[in-house]
């Protein structure tokens, strides 16, 4: 986008359209999944429509176009997302804990992806990066064809409206902190990239600090299990928090010092990893039986969705008027805001190890 001279405030608009499908369709797809079970199918054909539809990126790209293109994508692949975590947990049953293991491949793909495309981009441009995007896709949804369909879902939880449940201050306070997590990250998928060209980094230092962090997540999802059992969903959810808040502060303020970025960077192992194995785990408790796949539904809509989009375009508009390094600094605030939301309610659960 920055290749096409957009300004930070209509890449900011233009990532928050393509986020704004996240705040409903998950639900609505999960609606339909809970009720006829079909997950697979779903899966399957989420993924055919996302590639389907990301290929119209090649007739023109004018911000008009490319916020429809982005916005019709986005409505299909973030249908996908969260019904392959429900499948994947089911499929898991008991063993469910075992979810962050299959869950690093995702972050092992992202590794590869920043580390070799990297230098492809600073030598040949990143106008191939559409076609690139176009060829994943349609190897995920190929991949999506030798998938198995888990065993029939039967539940041996009662059946408890969503409303119900909705109304639990415990689930209010975990909706709305995922919410605020992921609207602290709008700097940073937004704009890291173009934080650190502004500080004079190449495009393979920048490919490899993107990848620092996802390794640094990758040891998170190969030890988490462990800690759930010791410590706790809601600590880790917490603790999470805290330090998410002092990497955005690092990277406001130490981004021209490189030792200082890189341990920031390998903060993304509670940023994400931390945070998201700790928040399936609350969420499979809190959204139990019939209730799972809206749950993981609404966990992807009010965090990834509406968090995203207000983050994004908070901070495009930020950055616009303030720089980065202020916008980074607005992103810790949020965070604590997120921490002090879920501290208070569950002050009386912190002892929860097993949820």
């Amino acid at each position: 986008m920055q290749d096409l001279s957009f300004s930070p405030a209509k890449i900011g608009e233009l990532l928050a359209i393509s986020m704004v499908a996240k705040i409903f369709a998950p639900y609505i797809w999960g609606w339909i999944a809970d009720h006829f079970g079909q997950r697979l199918f779903i899966i399957r054909l989420a993924t055919f429509l996302a590639a389907l539809s990301f290929a119209a990126i090649f007739y023109q790209q004018s911000f008009i176009w490319l916020g429809f293109v982005l916005a019709i994508y986005s409505f299909f692949w973030h249908a996908a997302l969260p019904q392959f975590e429900a499948l994947t947990i089911h499929h898991l049953g008991e063993q469910r804990k075992r979810y962050s293991r299959i869950r690093l491949w995702g972050s092992i793909g992202f590794i590869l992806s920043v580390v070799t495309l990297g230098p492809v981009f600073e030598r040949h441009g990143i106008h191939w990066l559409p076609a690139i995007i176009i060829v994943f896709l349609i190897m995920i949804w190929l991949a999506t064809l030798w998938l198995n369909q888990s065993p029939e879902f039967s539940y041996d939880h009662p059946h408890i409206p969503i409303l119900k449940t909705l109304r639990q201050w415990p689930v209010i306070s975990l909706l709305l902190a995922c919410l605020l997590m992921q609207a602290s990250h709008g700097a940073y998928y937004g704009f890291f990239s173009i934080y650190l060209e502004e500080h004079g980094y190449s495009g393979g230092q920048i490919g490899w600090l993107w990848a620092l962090g996802v390794i640094a997540e990758i040891i998170v999802f190969l030890l988490i299990h462990r800690w759930l059992e010791s410590v706790g969903a809601i600590r880790l959810f917490q603790l999470a928090l805290l330090i998410t808040s002092i990497r955005w502060v690092l990277i406001s303020q130490f981004v021209d010092n490189l030792p200082m970025l890189l341990f920031a960077q390998t903060m993304h192992a509670a940023s994400y990893g931390l945070f998201h194995a700790s928040a399936i785990e609350l969420v499979n408790h809190y959204f139990p039986g019939r209730l799972q796949g809206r749950g993981q539904a609404l966990y992807s809509s009010v965090g990834f969705g509406l968090g995203n989009v207000l983050g994004t375009l908070g901070s495009g508009y930020a950055w616009t008027l303030w720089g980065g390094s202020v916008t980074y600094l607005f992103a810790a605030f949020i965070c604590i805001i997120g921490l002090l939301v879920m501290v208070i309610p569950n002050k009386q659960k912190t002892k929860l190890t097993s949820v």
